[in-house]
């Protein structure tokens, strides 16, 4: 279960941020993922709520998860095309010379700051 692993890396880095702009309590974060990252979701919120629940500064924090299509593209034909649908094989050409332009991401979109920080936390939903 790599996502406890993840979870506590993004932990770290939220602290690190936290401290570095003086930031007391972060109320909100959108982590974008992609959907062959790996990060099955479900279980990356759970590992989440756990370990937010443990540091001072993500207390009461709610996680967004915002998905990231994955989307291939073919050196053969030029052409782009849905991965999960359709794997490593071009659909249009056949060809195996392709790569994955997106959708392994697990990006810190936005950070949003708790009311003690002197934010507007009445939005948190």
């Amino acid at each position: 279960m790599h996502e406890m692993g993840i979870v506590l890396h993004l932990a770290k880095t939220l602290e690190e941020t936290a401290a570095e702009q003086n930031i007391a309590l972060i109320s909100r974060v959108t982590l974008q993922v992609g959907e062959v990252s790996g990060i099955m979701t479900d279980l990356f919120c759970d590992c989440w709520d756990y370990f937010s629940a443990r540091h001072p500064v993500l207390k009461g924090s709610k996680l967004v998860i915002e998905p990231i299509k994955a989307v291939t593209f073919c050196d053969s034909c030029k052409r782009e095309y849905p991965t999960v649908k359709h794997g490593r094989r071009c659909p249009y050409c056949g060809s195996y010379e392709t790569w994955l332009i997106t959708g392994n991401e697990c990006i810190i979109k936005e950070i949003e700051v708790g009311a003690e920080s002197g934010a507007n936390g009445d939005d948190r939903k």
